[in-house]
């Protein structure tokens, strides 16, 4: 893994917030922090992200731009900062895109044609998105067989009734989750909770060396 995508992983647990009101960026990052979290996803699904990801600079966390579909968001979500773009499919357009702009991509994949496809693009990890609807854990151990080089970051359907069985897993590098971050938290500010709940989903899987 690159660096930057190294350094997300380390907790082994991506929080991936929705946020369209740049005020809650701060004390949003400082409460990921002190329950442990290593990075940040923020999902380009308001028109907010390019700011908040701008006002997360400081932060000390790994920021990435999440929900990213083409090259013109790689460039909007590069100028604000993020050092990974994580996807919801595999694109081509967009790897290449991130690649120029040297920043690791995390793509999303659903099969093992698209997985194939993405280790012949040289990419080792991926995000397997959305993963509980396509077969959760059994999938990922299914897939390791014929590609046991990949690596996954399973991510849709993931919460902390079924966190410990994708961590579990060897092939599981990380794993992607908005229960700590979620809409109701942050429209209340319950800053402890977003601590509490990261601190949880961390623990069940270890951080990583």
């Amino acid at each position: 893994m690159t660096d930057a995508l190294d350094r997300a992983c380390r907790s082994r647990v991506v929080p991936v917030a929705t946020v369209s009101d740049i005020a809650v960026a701060a004390p949003l990052a400082a409460a990921l922090a002190a329950g442990g979290a290593t990075t940040i996803e923020v999902t380009f699904r308001t028109d907010a992200a390019p700011q908040v990801i701008a006002a997360l600079a400081d932060s000390g966390l790994v920021i990435a731009a999440g929900t990213i579909r083409t090259p013109a968001q790689v460039d909007k979500a590069v100028a604000a900062g993020a050092e990974l773009v994580v996807c919801p499919a595999l694109d081509e357009a967009v790897i290449e895109r991130c690649r120029d702009a040297g920043v690791p991509v995390l793509p999303g994949i659903a099969t093992a044609t698209e997985l194939a496809h993405a280790l012949a693009l040289g990419i080792r990890t991926v995000k397997l998105f959305p993963a509980e609807v396509l077969g959760g854990a059994a999938l990922i151990s299914a897939l390791a067989a014929p590609f046991p080089e990949a690596r996954f970051v399973p991510t849709g359907g993931v919460g902390a009734h079924n966190a410990a069985d994708y961590l579990r897993l060897p092939q599981v590098v990380a794993i992607g989750g908005s229960w700590m971050v979620g809409s109701k938290l942050l429209d209340a500010h319950d800053w402890d909770a977003v601590t509490r709940l990261t601190a949880e989903a961390i623990a069940l899987g270890g951080v990583r060396a």
